[in-house]
C-alpha cells in the first residue's frame, strides 16, 4: 500500500488543471467539428461551382467561418493557375480567330478565282457562238445532198409505184439538188429531186450527217432529242471538231448516215 499525502492546496490544484484540460479538450473536439463541417461546406460548395462553370451560370465568392469566429481558408485555385488558363483561353481564341481568317482569305480568294474562272469560260463561249455565226453564214445553203445518207421519199407522184415514204441510201450527187437513191426495201434505184425527200433521224448513238448549217458535212453521234423544238443533241465525231456537243441541231440539218 503506497501513501499519499494530497492537502487541500493539491487538490484544488489537480481540479483546477484537469477542468482546463478538460475544457481545452472540449474546445479543441468542437474545433474540429467545425472544421469538418466547414470542409463538408466547402467541398459542396466547390461542387456547385463546377457546374456553374459547366453551365456559364456565375455565382458570388461565399466566406467561410466557424462558429467560434475563427477564419478557416480553403485554396479552391491557385492563382497562377488561373492566368495560365486565361492566357491559354486567349492564346487559343487567337489562333481560332486567325484560322477563320485564313479560311475567309482561301475562301475569297477561291471566290476571285472563281469568278475569273467564270469570266474566262464565258469569253471563250462568246468566242464560240461567233465562231459558230461566222461558218453558219459560210455553211448555209439550199441544197442539203450527200452520198451515203439515208432519205425518205415524199412524192405523192410515185405513190402510185409504190416508193411513197420508201427509205432509200443516196448513191450519187447530181448538180447538187437531184439525189440518185436506192430504195432499202426492192434495191430499185430512181431519181428524186431533195424537194421531194425528207431527212431520216436515227434511234439515239445513231451515227448522222451533218447536212446543213455551220458543221456542215461533219459526221456526229446522236445523243438525245427534243421532240417539242424539233431539235437534236449530238457530238461531232473526227475531223476538226472531234469531240465538240452540239446541243440544239434542227431536224432538218442532220440526217441519218447508211
Amino acid at each position: 500500500m503506497t501513501y499519499i499525502d494530497r492537502d487541500s492546496e493539491t487538490i484544488f490544484k489537480e481540479n483546477a488543471k484537469s477542468k482546463r484540460v478538460r475544457a481545452d479538450l472540449a474546445e479543441e473536439e468542437k474545433q474540429e467539428r467545425e472544421i469538418k463541417k466547414q470542409i463538408e461546406k466547402a467541398e459542396e460548395f466547390l461542387t456547385v461551382k463546377n457546374d456553374s462553370v459547366d453551365s456559364g451560370e456565375v455565382r458570388p465568392a461565399r466566406e467561410l467561418k466557424l462558429d467560434s469566429g475563427v477564419k478557416v481558408g480553403f485554396a479552391l485555385g491557385s492563382k497562377s493557375n488561373n492566368v495560365g488558363k486565361e492566357t491559354g483561353e486567349s492564346f487559343s481564341s487567337r489562333l481560332v480567330f486567325e484560322d477563320v481568317e485564313d479560311k475567309e482569305r482561301k475562301m475569297g480568294k477561291n471566290k476571285e478565282g472563281g469568278i475569273r474562272g467564270k469570266s474566262g469560260k464565258s469569253a471563250l463561249e462568246e468566242l464560240m457562238k461567233e465562231e459558230e455565226k461566222a461558218k453558219e453564214r459560210t455553211n448555209r445553203k439550199d441544197y442539203w445532198l450527200f452520198e451515203g445518207i439515208i432519205v425518205k421519199v415524199m412524192s405523192k407522184a410515185l405513190a402510185d409505184k409504190g416508193y411513197y415514204k420508201q427509205k432509200g441510201v443516196v448513191r450519187e450527187v447530181i448538180d447538187k439538188y437531184v439525189a440518185e437513191i436506192e430504195i432499202l426495201e426492192n434495191k430499185h434505184k430512181l431519181r428524186v429531186d431533195q424537194e421531194e425527200l425528207e431527212t431520216v433521224i436515227p434511234q439515239i448513238g445513231g451515227l448522222v450527217k451533218i447536212v446543213n448549217g455551220a458543221y456542215r458535212g461533219s459526221n456526229a453521234r446522236l445523243l438525245g432529242v427534243d421532240t417539242e423544238k424539233f431539235c437534236a443533241k449530238m457530238q461531232i465525231e473526227k475531223g476538226i471538231y472531234d469531240g465538240r456537243v452540239l446541243k440544239a441541231v434542227e431536224y432538218e440539218d442532220i440526217c441519218k448516215l447508211a
